[in-house]
């Protein structure tokens, strides 16, 4: 199986952001921006006016993660700005998660869920059949550079299971700490997609081309 790889955008060098994507884009299947509240996080990073720019300099698909307590006042935003996929963490969409899912995929847009480490899978059954990419946290949300949760590999070993007996054709994401430490570990409990930041990508050299080729030979032999 060939592991999708995206770059996580507030990793990157902010201030040579059309640089750095003419390069990623060789590397990468899709792009991963983070959107940040400062309240269901603490902290804020990009925001839907960068995602307009980005959608101007690459045509690569863009999965928008939303870390805020109400991803509804995003979204018409979102559809806008052309995103490709629009994530949703499950712990902030109860009582609201069919119309949103609804609004999304009328325009198109595949509909992504986010899992927090102490969120349980079984939170998202009631729509699950409805998703296209489910991004599991392996750290807590919100920071680079944190340590790999271990435990996180059981629930992606069970998402990956339930994949299979459900005959769902959901993407299987891990966002966090995804580097050449962790790469043979998520790769056979089931991921699909390596979301890389700092640890897998962006610190491995000062050049971004040389980052990115050390990035998919360490990809290439995880085992």
């Amino acid at each position: 199986m060939n592991i999708k790889i995206a770059p996580s955008l507030m990793c990157m060098d902010l201030l040579n952001v059309k640089k750095q994507i003419e390069i990623l884009d060789n590397y990468c299947d899709y792009y991963h921006a983070d959107i940040m509240d400062g309240h269901f996080v603490k902290n804020i990073c990009l925001s839907i006016d960068f995602i307009k720019q980005l959608r101007t300099i690459t045509t690569k698909p863009i999965d928008c993660h939303l870390m805020t307590t109400n991803p509804e006042n995003y979204i018409d935003e979102l559809i806008k700005a052309k995103v490709d996929y629009i994530s949703l963490h499950v712990e902030t969409i109860n009582g609201q998660a069919f119309r949103l899912i609804d609004k999304i995929k009328s325009a198109n847009l595949g509909f992504g869920i986010v899992l927090n480490p102490e969120t349980n899978f079984s939170c998202s059954l009631a729509y699950l059949s409805l998703v296209d990419l489910i991004t599991i946290m392996t750290v807590d949300p919100g920071f680079a550079g944190q340590k790999f949760i271990e435990n996180s590999v059981f629930k992606i070993k069970e998402i990956k299971e339930y994949k299979k007996n459900k005959k769902f054709s959901y993407k299987i994401a891990i966002d966090g700490s995804c580097n050449k430490k962790t790469y043979s570990t998520l790769k056979n409990a089931g991921a699909e997609c390596f979301i890389v930041g700092s640890s897998g990508l962006f610190s491995l050299d000062d050049d971004l081309e040389v980052a990115c080729n050390k990035m998919m030979n360490d990809v290439k032999n995880a085992v």
